[in-house]
């Protein structure tokens, strides 16, 4: 090494086995790099691994590999220990070897790579040693492009304006230049004195970012914020900090902002870590060392980036890396390397000690023989890995993770390794944990939005299936491979399973007849996530049936349909199953069940809005039962108050359509009846109560049977109707008052019609004759529920063969469209052209005009009786 001096050194011994190959590599570059020896790691590693290998493999021995660090660049020594080795004579010179050979090629590519080298040997040694200078770089040159020519240069629309910006040590602003007036409308004046915080919009996150505050106290910073300008838009910029003293000690910031797409003037170019060659301190990021750059940015992948380094950085068969949930009692999987990450993905373990559990999470630890302690690591269970070192993640003494190797031999490590993963840890616990913080708010931003919109869709509907329904899609696929929904009619009765669904449609079948054929989980209240493993369970002793049946009848290598459905739907049941109470108005009214397929886990934070999700779908899901038993009680008293048919009445033609305003109402205001007297007798009526919904119903009710009872009774039409008007006027301050059309009917042997009508109030009932004529077949009288005292009186109407009576309710003549109404006239318009036709086809076409009169839906109840009397048969 002549007078060079050595300021560090770190020697390792590999033994003669084919992995200390990478281990040795991984060994030169993990030291090269934490030296700040980027630039000659590269050729250091190559220069070892053939040296390496022709000591562990083609000689057999182990070999002594020696690191040594000078000012200029690495010296690298590496020998081994052959018993019997032959001295080489001094004239007979040395054998680079040949390229084609797979030995001897370590003194060839030291001639070409190395700076200077040599080979010293003794009967039981042989000694190679490389050194590897650090290139020169001129003093002040960091980093420089190409030459490119002027047309392939960035366009800017103007000349790049750069903003100076001064901070004192008090955060406030001491100079301003004029390329900031310019950018951000402030002027010089404007601005000196205040807190320049007053005018960033810095896009902090808390526990992932550093702020402004804290970025202006950095001796260096660069980045991206916002300023807000004097019209109050805030403008994206690029930044660079450096903090700097004056003559007089004081500190400030410097800081040169240019808008953020223009970047570039201020961007340091990526590139990995260098040192200065005029610096006595040849640093590098310890995270950029160990992971590599440019790091991955999202979690995942910063993640497994790790277990790979940490797996080749070992010489391991196997690495993982596990993350603690927020109160540090478990940790989940998140990364694997060598082992079936998909079954062990998001899977939990304890931290505490104990039987099954991660007793080595908090320090490091080695464990040379897994069969002598069962169950320390319990993630490496059947796995075929029997040595084992973890080490923790943490950050300022919080636990984070945990980051272990495995290899498949016994005590492959010590406590040697267990540092140098230490190491290799504390430099990736920070930027893991700000990565998993990030992740982890944009889960619940993410979380927060997939809750409104599930309670808008689920506020959206009372009706109970698609409620149901509801509740699995928003499930599927977004939180769940599969999901299957419980109900609870009542507390003594058994879950029931309303609805299955699964992301694959031709699962959904398969899926329903397992979990039907499976006892259904308890309805326990206990809120939070648990697991239910019958349906796994099921679904393996469903597919062991059926693969024993296959082969006991020698059936051909094509399974059958049933085989593969059977085998399918074991598979998508075979993962983690959890089961979620649905919990309304204190009581448990089902369970909302979610599965993964084969060996796979849910993450914690997917439970956590899973259980968010079910408190919302049990209210609305209550809800839509209340909905619906009261919806089938008031409908069961509607149709009570409907007449439960029209009687036959012999030579004459009856035909009813009644519409109801408002949405689920059967019955309203208006109604009718026609029913049977006597013999050759028969009573019709229509009316109309003052006003809509139930308390006109009720009206209705009161009505209806009052007209049968009393016209049975022997009474004629205006005793009838008298009666009725005192009846409704007893009702007091519940009374309505009443418009009513009642009548009787007898058919006569000539095939005409006697009828005797009282109007109360109430539209007048039309007559059609054969030749198209129209009018009006009563007089006008008082309504009913208004006066003590009526005076009424019954006028006779007879319908001769082919005539038609017509009566209605004024929710057909009062039919509005702006301000045009129907009317009586149009009401006898539309009569006029049913000549001929059926009493059905006469109040069809009336219902027809009525609805394409106006585009709007009817806002009052309608009734329309037609009575015809059919002309007699031609012979």
């Amino acid at each position: 090494m002549g007078s060079a001096v050595i300021t560090a050194r770190a020697a390792a011994t590999f033994e003669p086995v084919g992995r200390s190959v990478a281990t040795a590599r991984a060994f030169v570059r993990d030291t090269l790099q934490g030296w700040g020896y980027n630039d000659v790691v590269d050729d250091a590693v190559v220069l070892t691994s053939e040296l390496v290998t022709n000591a562990v493999i083609h000689a057999g021995t182990a070999a002594d590999v020696l690191c040594l660090r000078t000012e200029d660049g690495v010296r690298v020594e590496v020998s081994d220990h052959y018993p019997e080795r032959e001295v080489p004579l001094q004239s007979s010179g040395l054998d680079f070897g040949s390229p084609d050979r797979e030995n001897g090629r370590g003194l060839l590519l030291c001639a070409a790579l190395a700076s200077r080298w040599g080979v010293e040997y003794s009967p039981t040694r042989k000694h190679v040693w490389f050194q590897l200078d650090l290139p020169d770089r001129p003093v002040g040159i960091r980093s420089a492009g190409p030459v490119l020519p002027t047309s392939l240069l960035p366009v800017t629309d103007q000349r790049i304006r750069v903003a100076v910006v001064q901070i004192d040590s008090a955060g406030a602003i001491s100079a301003w230049n004029d390329d900031a007036a310019y950018v951000f409308g402030h002027t010089a004046e404007q601005v000196t004195g205040k807190q320049f915080t007053d005018f960033v919009a810095w896009p902090h996150t808390p526990g992932t970012n550093t702020g402004i505050a804290d970025a202006l106290q950095l001796s260096r910073w660069e980045g991206s914020y916002g300023i807000r300008g004097a019209d109050g838009r805030t403008i994206a910029v690029y930044a660079s900090h450096l903090r700097v003293r004056d003559t007089d000690g004081d500190p400030s910031t410097v800081c040169l902002l240019v808008r953020d797409d223009e970047r570039a003037v201020l961007q340091t170019p990526v590139r990995a870590p260098v040192s200065d060659a005029s610096s006595d301190s040849r640093t590098a990021d310890p995270f950029e060392v160990f992971i590599g750059s440019p790091a991955p940015d999202d979690l995942d992948g910063l993640l497994q980036r790790t277990v790979e380094r940490a797996r080749d950085m070992l010489d391991a068969d196997a690495a993982f890396l596990l993350l603690a949930t927020d109160d540090e009692t478990e940790l989940e999987v998140r990364a694997t390397t060598g082992l079936p990450s998909a079954r062990q993905r998001f899977a939990r373990v304890p931290v505490e000690a104990g039987t099954g559990r991660y007793g080595s999470a908090r320090m490091p630890a080695v464990h040379e023989d897994l069969t002598a302690v069962p169950g320390a690591v319990p993630l490496l269970t059947d796995t075929g890995m029997r040595s084992v070192v973890t080490v923790p993640l943490k950050v300022e003494g919080r636990l984070t993770g945990s980051l272990g190797v495995a290899a498949e031999g016994a005590g492959r490590y010590s406590n040697e390794e267990a540092l140098r993963l230490q190491f290799a840890a504390d430099r990736i616990a920070l930027a893991v944990e700000s990565a998993r913080l990030g992740e982890l708010e944009r889960l619940r931003r993410g979380s927060l939005s997939f809750l409104v919109e599930a309670s808008d869709l689920l506020a959206g509907t009372l009706d109970r299936d698609q409620t149901l329904a509801l509740m699995a899609q928003m499930t599927v696929p977004t939180l769940a491979t599969w999901c299957a929904v419980y109900t609870i009619a009542d507390q003594s009765s058994e879950p029931y399973l309303s609805y299955v669904l699964h992301e694959d449609e031709d699962l959904i079948d398969g899926l329903k007849a397992l979990l039907s054929k499976i006892a259904p989980p308890d309805p326990v209240p206990t809120p939070g996530a648990r697991v239910w493993a019958a349906p796994a369970e099921a679904g393996h002793r469903a597919a062991l049936s059926t693969s024993t049946r296959s082969l006991a009848h020698d059936a051909p290598l094509s399974m059958s349909t049933a085989t593969r459905t059977t085998l399918a739907t074991a598979q998508a049941v075979g993962g983690e199953t959890v089961v979620l109470p649905l919990v309304a108005r204190n009581r448990v009214i089902g369970m909302l069940t979610l599965g993964k397929p084969s060996d796979d886990h849910f993450r914690q934070e997917i439970l956590e809005l899973a259980e968010d999700l079910s408190r919302r779908a049990a209210l609305a899901l209550d809800n839509a039962r209340l909905y619906s038993e009261r919806m089938a009680i008031s409908q069961s008293l509607q149709r009570s108050l409907l007449p439960p048919g029209l009687p036959d009445v012999p030579n004459v033609e009856i035909e009813v359509i009644y519409r109801a305003a408002g949405e689920g109402n059967e019955v309203g205001g208006d109604f009718y009846d026609v029913f049977p007297i006597r013999d050759g007798a028969y009573g019709f009526a229509i009316g109309d109560v003052c006003g809509t919904g139930p308390e006109a119903a009720a009206v209705t009710g009161l009505a209806r049977h009052a007209l049968r009872l009393l016209a049975r009774e022997g009474f004629g039409g205006p005793a009838v109707l008298e009666r009725l008007n005192a009846a409704i006027l007893d009702e007091g301050a519940r009374s309505r008052f009443l418009t009513l059309l009642y009548g009787e009917l007898w058919p006569q042997e000539d095939g005409s019609a006697l009828l005797k009508v009282v109007c109360a109030g109430h539209p007048l009932p039309l007559r059609l004759r054969q030749d198209g004529s129209v009018e009006s077949a009563a007089e006008p009288q008082p309504l009913l529920g208004v006066l003590d005292d009526l005076d009424l009186y019954e006028e006779e109407v007879v319908l001769n063969p082919g005539d038609v009576l017509l009566c209605v309710t004024d929710g057909v003549t009062e039919r509005r469209e702006g301000t045009r109404m129907l009317g009586d006239d149009g009401l006898a318009d539309v009569l006029s052209t049913c000549t001929g036709l059926t009493a059905g086809a006469v109040a069809s076409r009336i219902l027809r005009a009525v609805e394409r009169f106006a585009a709007e839906p009817a806002s009052d109840d309608m009734a329309i009786l037609a009575m015809r009397v059919p002309e007699p048969p031609l012979v």
